[in-house]
């Protein structure tokens, strides 16, 4: 028996799911599940689609390590499950992921904690005044889902006619509607691990802003680690980034997506639980400047089930 199958005991490791975000999540999943195999810890691969959670409690499983993204796995539903049965989990409990995921309410608490972040409305039907709403907005907006990750149903619009298109495809996804300012800029994202504030990681795309197509397909993608800012710059959003995971209620490891106006404001934009894992994946890159090895980061990510055993 390995040090870590003497450490951990059988692990489950959660991916896939019924998500929009399955794909991602079982790209992610794989990952994870080989680096754990590889460190000689005894994990196996649970998918929610084709397996029940009888099934889980029958496995013997005793720690689950959550790779699964989006609805059911990133929204508290799936920790509160994995409460019930008294299974310790990986990452953010039941409010932290339900808070996390969804983004209208992450605004709410960013706004009441004095926290940067771009002017936004909210609307659940596209019964609205489309030119009213974009000049209000500054002309230009990005229209999101409230509950959905990996950029799906997102789109940007700069004239009524696309804001009513981008409104409607993003109720598609849900029945309320995040419109943000456009904010015209660089993009970052934060890790954080175990109350550390990993290095920053930039986003350089060529397409309009960083959306399902750059984060996954695309190779034009560029990342930069440490991202090129000042020190003062860096500390600034790090800080942020820390206070907004620690706002919604967030745990053991996340990430936080910030944008950086051209008169160098940042802004907040949204906290991730359960981020990506893949081998394109943010936090695996800041974890690597950090000095931390992919299978490094998945060990001290499992070492948070610790506090919950016993």
């Amino acid at each position: 028996m390995s040090m870590h199958q003497q450490a951990f005991g059988k692990i489950a490791v959660m991916f896939g799911g019924h998500s929009a975000e399955r794909d991602v999540s079982l790209r992610s999943g794989s990952a994870v599940l080989k680096a754990l195999q590889d460190a000689g810890v005894d994990a196996f691969a649970f998918d929610p689609q084709h397996q029940t959670l009888a099934d889980l409690a029958a496995s013997g499983a005793g720690r689950v390590f959550i790779v699964l993204h989006g609805r059911g796995g990133e929204d508290g539903t799936m920790q509160g499950a994995l409460q019930q049965l008294g299974l310790p989990y990986t990452g953010s409990g039941v409010l932290g992921s339900a808070l996390a995921m969804d983004k209208i309410r992450c605004k709410w608490l960013f706004q009441a904690q004095q926290l940067p972040t771009a002017p936004f409305a909210v609307v659940h039907s596209n019964d609205t005044n489309f030119a009213e709403l974009l000049a209000s907005l500054g002309g230009k907006v990005i229209v999101k889902p409230a509950n959905e990750g990996s950029s799906i149903g997102m789109s940007a619009a700069s004239t009524a006619a696309e804001l009513e298109q981008a409104i409607n495809a993003a109720l598609k996804y849900d029945s309320e509607i995040l419109i943000e300012r456009w904010i015209d800029g660089r993009e970052f994202t934060i890790a954080i691990l175990n109350g550390q504030v990993l290095p920053v990681v930039e986003m350089r795309t060529p397409r309009a802003f960083y959306d399902y197509e750059a984060k996954y397909q695309a190779n034009s993608t560029e990342y930069l680690c440490p991202a090129p800012l000042s020190n003062e710059l860096t500390v600034a959003m790090q800080e942020s980034a820390l206070k907004a995971f620690n706002a919604v209620g967030a745990r053991g490891w996340g990430r936080v997506d910030i944008m950086l106006d051209q008169n160098g404001q940042h802004y907040l934009l949204e906290v991730n639980t359960v981020p990506g894992m893949t081998e394109k994946s943010l936090v695996p890159m800041a974890a690597k400047a950090a000095g931390l090895s992919f299978q490094q980061l998945v060990l001290a990510i499992l070492r948070q089930t610790d506090e919950q055993v016993g």
